[in-house]
């Protein structure tokens, strides 16, 4: 009975037609801001750390760094003082609270970027997922990174062009 009445009173709130707010995901929320009897949209654009709640509670948690200082809002996802969500960007996370991000400084503070580690043998180069940790690819060794096996290095060596032979002379 309490069920059906709760759920009756949030359905009443969550009429609006919102994206899907994920962890990893860059979004610009546009919230309406009164001052008297004026109104106006200010944008917020930063990266989803955490969402938290469920229903007509839900909240989600919004980072940005503003001129080297980290500002994070937390906004209610069905609040009248949301005009618009718009997802910016999306990048693949491990985990569903993003709070490592504070510690981060510079462009990292607002990247997120799923990684590779690059395991380099002497004979080939195996690439694997650091999430699933299996071969993901197979490549050949370029010539930069491959060990030399020669005894010894060849000399190279420079040559001198025509002006600087007759300066010398």
């Amino acid at each position: 009975m309490t069920h059906n009445l709760i759920k009756k009173v949030d359905d009443k709130f969550m009429n609006k037609k919102l994206p899907v707010i994920k962890p990893g995901q860059t979004v610009e929320v546009d919230t309406i801001i009164r001052d008297g009897d004026k109104t106006r949209i200010q944008k917020f654009k930063g990266l989803v750390i955490s969402v938290n709640n469920d229903r007509s509670r839900k909240t989600f948690t919004v980072r940005k760094v503003s001129y080297g200082v980290g500002v994070e809002k937390i906004f209610p996802l069905y609040s009248t003082n949301i005009s618009g969500i718009k997802v910016v960007k999306e990048e693949p996370v491990r985990r569903s609270k993003l709070y490592f991000m504070r510690d981060r400084l510079g462009k990292n503070a607002i990247r997120v970027k799923k990684g590779k580690a690059m395991f380099v043998d002497s004979e080939n180069v195996e690439m694997y997922d650091a999430a699933q940790e299996d071969v993901v690819d197979t490549a050949v060794v370029p010539d930069s990174i491959a060990p030399n096996t020669e005894a010894e290095t060849p000399v190279v060596e420079e040559a001198v062009s025509d002006d600087r032979q007759a300066k010398a002379e």
